[in-house]
Formats: structure tokens, C-alpha cells, sequence
């Protein structure tokens, strides 16, 4: 038995994280998202990133919040920059503001059409995809570039081989890691990561981990990206939309055991989606071990 409770219970101990972050449009989503900045720092994530609306629509706030991150506080933030709505020499122009600005780490994606436009169309002077961009900021500095995984397929792509092709060529093009869209079943994390290593994909793949906070909304999310909810999600979260408190509950258990399942299979950095709220993603750093390093001080002493 006691040998049973080890396996389940025990922790590697060196787990990493990251969190990513949107950049507010009013003033009481900026307190929101300072709250949750200063509430998640003590967990000295890897990075945090900040994202970048559709269309390059937040790029003012976008490069706002990672100078306050920059100024303000000991983090690496990650900026978020897309290929659509600008030419090349816009894109240029901002990267080259982030590494004056000292961000030394990017984001680098496709992107998508703002609302109402359709399907993507590349902009006629712009860089057409994200191997692309990675190419062009790679010849601006020495970024640090992440990138994004899609473990059920980008629902644009051809085929899961061809969504594999086009990952590897952002890799070869420059990139560190690749970041994982969210997904909850861990198998289909794992088989992909399986797929990528076949294919000569090498660098880290980092799965994203998103907590269900509104599980409606969360469906409406996973249409578009091509994200597979099954049967059991909906049946956990089924009669909790009048329940925030046990809502919260649950969705910070199911996230726990999400990853648990994935260090279980050697997995040690996870990139939380944090939609702006801390407490979901620091109880489930809590659980898998990643804590303040006063709490990990107190905890050795006694």
C-alpha cells in the first residue's frame, strides 16, 4: 500500500510553467489583469506571454502590458505577433520596438482574420505564414520564438500530416518550442507528441493547458479550434452554471489531473491558459508542486 500512495501522490519536484495573458481594453480589466499578474509572479514561471487580438487589432496594448511586465516586474514576458493585416515592414518595425524594449522572446503565429472577414487570406505584402515570420525575425535578432501545436489538427489543415509538415517547418525555420493548443484528453497529446518526434520534430512541445471556467463558452472555443470535448467534460460541469464555487472546483480538479496524467508520462512544463484569472491556475500549480519559493523554504525547514 505504501508503495501505491508514493506512485499516485509524489511529485518530480521539477516541474516548470508559463502563463499566457490578453491585454485589457478598460481600466478594471487592467486592475483584473495586475491582480493576476502579481498573483502568479511568486510561481517564477519560465515566462508569461501576452497575446495579440485578430487582425493585429491589440497591438498598442499588447506592447503596453509587456513594457509594464518589463518595467514593473522581475518576469520574461513573451509578445504575441501575428502575419495578418500588416506588411512585412510593419512587422518588422514592431519587432525590432520589442528588442529595443528588451524582449528577447516572441511568440510567432498566423493568426487569424478579424471577425466577420472569412477565411484567411495572407496580407499581399506580409509574411504568409508563421514559418515565415519566424524566418523574418530570426533575421531581425536572436529571438527566442515560440510557436504553435495543434494535438488534434489545425482545422484549416489538409491532413494531420500536413499540419505535422507545416509544425516541422517552423521549427527548421528557427523556432525554440512549439506550444501546444489546448486539448483534455492527455492521450492525444501524447500520441501527437509521438506523430512530431517520428517526423525529426525535436524541440520541446509544450502542452497548453486551459481550466474550464465557463464550459459553454469553452465549447464555443473548441468549435473553432478544432478541439475535441467529450462526453465526460460535459457531463462534470452538467447543472454548475448557477455553481461558480463548485464550478471552480471541478475545473481546477479535472486540470490537476490533466497534467498529472502527463507528468506520469515524463511531461515537466506546462503553459496555462489563463483567460486573466489567477486563482484556477495557481491552485493547480499548488497540486502539481510548483510554489512561492518561501512556501518551498517554510516546507524544507520543518
Amino acid at each position: 500500500m505504501s508503495d501505491f500512495r508514493t506512485r499516485v501522490v509524489s511529485l518530480p519536484g521539477d516541474v516548470s510553467v508559463s502563463f499566457e495573458f490578453f491585454p485589457p481594453h478598460t481600466e478594471k480589466m487592467e486592475a483584473t489583469l495586475w491582480s493576476s499578474i502579481q498573483r502568479l509572479a511568486p510561481l517564477n514561471p519560465e515566462y508569461v506571454s501576452v497575446t495579440y487580438g485578430a487582425g493585429g487589432t491589440t497591438r498598442d496594448r499588447t506592447h503596453k502590458t509587456v513594457a509594464r511586465i518589463l518595467k514593473e516586474t522581475d518576469l520574461k514576458p513573451a509578445a504575441h505577433l501575428t502575419c495578418v493585416g500588416a506588411s512585412r515592414g510593419e512587422i518588422d518595425d514592431v519587432a525590432r520596438r520589442y528588442w529595443d524594449a528588451g524582449v528577447r522572446h516572441i511568440v510567432a503565429l498566423r493568426g487569424d482574420p478579424p471577425e466577420g472577414e472569412g477565411a484567411y487570406v495572407p496580407h499581399p505584402d506580409g509574411y504568409a505564414y508563421a514559418s515565415d515570420l519566424v524566418t523574418g525575425l530570426k533575421r531581425i535578432a536572436d529571438f527566442e520564438i515560440s510557436v504553435a501545436a495543434y494535438p488534434e489538427v489545425h482545422p484549416e489543415a489538409k491532413s494531420a500530416q500536413s499540419d505535422l509538415d507545416n509544425l516541422k517547418r517552423k521549427i527548421d525555420a528557427g523556432a525554440s518550442r512549439a506550444i501546444s493548443q489546448y486539448f483534455f484528453d492527455p492521450v492525444d497529446f501524447l500520441r501527437f507528441v509521438d506523430r512530431a518526434r517520428t517526423a525529426g520534430i525535436t524541440a520541446p512541445i509544450i502542452p497548453g493547458i486551459l481550466p474550464v471556467t465557463n464550459f459553454e463558452r469553452i465549447k464555443q472555443f473548441s468549435q473553432a479550434c478544432g478541439t475535441y470535448v467529450p462526453a465526460w467534460l460535459a457531463d462534470l460541469f452538467h447543472g454548475l452554471d448557477d455553481e461558480p464555487e463548485t464550478r471552480e472546483l471541478v475545473a481546477a480538479t479535472v486540470a490537476a489531473e490533466q497534467c498529472r496524467a502527463l507528468i506520469a508520462a515524463g511531461v515537466r512544463q506546462f503553459h496555462f491558459y489563463t483567460l486573466n484569472r489567477a486563482d484556477l491556475a495557481y491552485a493547480i500549480c499548488h497540486i502539481l508542486g510548483v510554489r512561492p519559493n518561501d512556501a518551498e523554504t517554510e516546507s524544507d525547514t520543518k
